[in-house]
């Protein structure tokens, strides 16, 4: 992973471990692999992993289990809520920027349709 030097590492950290709990990468459930592990993997501290883990923590979307780790949070409900938030920035940004071109919403969903069509309906 690649971080932006003017950000805080942490919040970079967050960012991607709430992509992969939203996106399934990590699934819901599934155990987080340990703050030294996770430092290595990422090329940080491991105070720095920690403090992204406790704010996943403290947002409910990972659980400590005393002896057996951090896991992913099972409440479906959740991590459904975090994944509409992230559409929620893209699609700010998208209509923003159709705005900005003066697009009418009829046109741009028949350019958004025609674009899905052209580049993701393979079948």
């Amino acid at each position: 992973m690649q971080f932006d030097s003017q950000r805080p590492i942490y919040l970079q950290l967050l960012e991607d471990f709430k992509a992969k709990i939203s996106t399934g990468k990590r699934e819901s459930g599934s155990k987080i692999g340990s703050v030294r592990d996770l430092a290595k993997a990422y090329g940080v501290n491991p105070n720095t992993i920690q403090r992204a883990l406790q704010e996943l923590e403290r947002d409910g979307l990972t659980v400590s289990k005393r002896t057996a780790g951090r896991y992913v949070t099972s409440d479906k409900e959740l991590i459904e809520s975090l994944t509409n938030k992230s559409f929620d920035l893209i699609a700010d940004e998208f209509v923003s920027s159709c705005l900005s071109l003066n697009l009418e919403k009829d046109k741009v969903f028949k350019l958004l349709e025609e674009y899905w069509e052209k580049h993701f309906d393979l079948y």
